[in-house]
């Protein structure tokens, strides 16, 4: 067996490392471990490719033409000598593993080399000989350093063995439909032959992972990056049958299904953080702020949602990750899934950015640690806090201003005299509205009328200034219409409109749910977007005015902003329109319900709604979930709120 091995891994002619050995091999002078090489031997034609050469898997798009064929069987060819010059090292660096295990490699590296003749002979036949293209190292630098068994049957058997599973069985079938019987027969074989080595994989896998440690938590603690589980599937579609032929449980597979990990793209991590606002008043002034229960489930309750804001080939931080059946809900659903990583994951990993919901003192102080693994070229960077008056309804005021006012543009006041004197000019023709500048989502507002308590008003006045240094006061308005419109600010200082939204408000303001569409005019009465686009002439404000006022504004940021707007009827019963109600800093719930809205092709819109949970019964919430929509957090773990996706039929 060591005379074998030594063959197939050192042999630098072809035919040599193909040559099969007997059937059965004696395994008696096994020898002592040999130090790892830096490659496999090889002839020169196809000598392992270390100098970051890309050998890219060809495409499929061309698979009747007998080259493209080739090409890609000079692709897989490689793997396959590669896999069998893997095994021959496990058997030369462990001589002191297991007998029984020692056979089942000698036979697999037996079947991996067999594999090889068989991808070689029908390339020949497509007009490619083997060494025609280059080959890389990537099986080598990832698999051939490992310390023990364990690594390997993690690394090959479990990994990429397995995600063979997925991508033999499928392209098997594509070359039937091209009328290539040959080389699907190749890649029939080649299937059923890796149901076993992953079985064998398995079978010792279990035998040394930890007691009474589940095959998923084993498996995903003895991968190393940049190896994932996600590796293990393969780029064709998932083939569950297969793996449970091999003797992977349901568990496995199910939490393997919904993993995903970044392929290539540096991830951008993103984070959900809905009390910004709050973490920026209490830098602000200097005092801890300590989240009551409503905040933290905003928190807990709400991050799922950030799932649907990002590339495929990005992560979301998370303080509790979600459950397998929720994940798997979104995923048949047919939303593609990020990577989840929860909180107090290593740092040391390249990434493409970091992306919260704002740059506040929170954010800044939760994603610290990975400011390192960040380019500087990278657009999104660790930053320090965005300034307190960006959290604060204050920059919504100068963005007005710089507009240019409207009649119903509110005052910031800074000390009760000013406030109380904006609130009876409000009152000779209207109410008045007051608003804790930190606020968010509607709270902390204040709705006053001429018969209301003067003690009651001057009360909530005083906590407002000392917590918050200011109150903004603002007329009441008549409410028609809220809407918002998006925005991505790039590095460059560009400011582009992404889109327009719809916001459903309760009586006091107070967010209820978001509605998007592709074209915003289809969600507007006819009344109303005959004066938007109009009389207000809305399009060139919100494409043009805001974007050149936000790039001097807000100089040096780069993220998602959100404006909040409002049509409302004057007393003479015409309609106004107030351009800017809120500015946010930020990422938003109308960003959000725009994001997941783009991830289904071709979607008409939908309307994303947050739901009090302690409102609802269990039967309504089973009837809900029974509907066209979804929920886009798990309702089983959420303890005060659920979002819910209904999409426009």
């Amino acid at each position: 067996m060591r005379e074998i091995a030594e063959r197939v891994l050192f042999a630098d002619i072809l035919e040599e490392k193909l040559r099969l050995g007997p059937l059965q091999a004696a395994d008696m002078a096994r020898g002592r471990a040999i130090a790892l090489p830096d490659a496999p031997g090889r002839p020169r034609e196809l000598r392992v490719r270390g100098d970051g050469v890309r050998v890219d898997f060809p495409g499929i798009h061309r698979l009747d033409d007998d080259r493209e064929r080739g090409v890609m069987l000079h692709f897989l060819a490689n793997h396959e000598l590669l896999a069998a010059e893997l095994m021959a090292l496990v058997l030369l660096r462990f001589p002191d593993a297991p007998k029984e295990y020692r056979a089942g490699v000698y036979e697999a590296m037996r079947e991996e080399q067999a594999h090889a003749l068989m991808y070689v002979r029908r390339m020949r036949e497509c007009g490619i000989a083997f060494g025609d293209l280059p080959v890389n190292d990537h099986f080598w630098r990832l698999i051939a350093p490992m310390e023990t068994p364990l690594d390997f049957v993690t690394r090959l058997n479990l990994t990429f063995e397995q995600a063979n599973l997925d991508f033999s069985k499928h392209y098997a079938g594509l070359f039937r439909q091209v009328g290539d019987t040959a080389t699907a027969a190749v890649l029939e074989k080649i299937h059923l032959d890796e149901i076993g080595h992953v079985g064998h994989g398995l079978k010792w896998f279990r035998r040394w992972k930890e007691r009474g440690e589940s095959d998923w938590d084993g498996y995903r603690r003895c991968l190393h990056f940049p190896l994932t589980p996600a590796r293990a599937k393969g780029l064709a579609p998932f083939n569950a049958d297969s793996r449970r032929l091999a003797g992977l449980d349901d568990d496995f597979i199910r939490h393997l299904e919904v993993c995903q990990h970044s392929r290539g793209r540096t991830p951008v991590v993103h984070w959900f953080n809905p009390n910004a606002e709050s973490h920026a008043r209490a830098a602000m002034v200097g005092k801890p702020w300590q989240p009551d229960k409503t905040a933290l489930a905003l928190e807990f309750d709400l991050e799922s949602l950030l799932l649907g804001c990002c590339h495929r080939d990005d992560a979301v931080l998370m303080r509790r990750a979600p459950t397998l059946d929720h994940l798997t809900r979104l995923k048949s659903a047919g939303y593609e899934l990020p990577e989840i990583l929860t909180v107090g994951s290593p740092a040391g990993r390249k990434l493409g950015g970091l992306r919260p919901w704002a740059w506040s003192p929170d954010a800044v102080e939760q994603l610290r640690p990975y400011a390192n693994d960040i380019s500087p070229q990278i657009d999104q960077p660790w930053r320090e806090a965005l300034p307190a008056t960006w959290f604060s309804k204050e920059i919504g005021l100068r963005l007005e201003h710089a507009l240019g006012p409207v009649p119903e543009t509110g005052i910031l006041a800074h000390d009760a005299e000013a406030t109380l004197a904006a609130i009876d000019a409000c009152l000779v023709t209207s109410q008045a509205l007051l608003k804790a500048p930190m606020s968010y989502a509607g709270r902390g507002h204040l709705r006053i009328n001429a018969e209301s308590v003067p003690l009651k008003t001057r009360g909530w006045v005083a906590n407002t200034l000392t917590s918050h240094g200011s109150v903004v006061v603002e007329p009441w308005l008549d409410r028609v219409l809220d809407f918002s419109a998006l925005y991505e600010m790039k590095p460059s200082g560009e400011v582009s409109l992404v889109g327009l939204t719809r916001m459903e408000n309760d009586a006091a303001g107070r967010f209820l749910g978001i509605r998007v569409s592709p074209k915003w005019g289809a969600m507007l009465d006819p009344d109303l977007a005959v004066f938007l686009f109009r009389e207000a002439r809305a399009m060139e404000i919100y494409q043009k005015k805001i974007p050149a006022k936000l790039r001097t504004l807000l100089a040096g940021y780069v993220g998602p902003l959100g404006v909040d707007a409002m049509v409302h009827r004057r007393l003479d019963g015409s309609l106004a329109l107030k351009p800017v109600v809120e500015l946010n800093v930020r990422l938003t719930m109308g960003r959000i319900a725009w994001e997941w809205m783009k991830r289904v092709p071709g979607s008409r819109g939908g309307y994303l709604r947050l739901l009090r949970r302690q409102a609802m019964s269990d039967a309504a919430i089973a009837d809900l979930g029974a509907g066209p929509g979804i929920f886009l957090n798990d309702p089983i773990t959420a303890t005060t709120f659920l979002a819910y996706w209904e999409p426009e039929a």
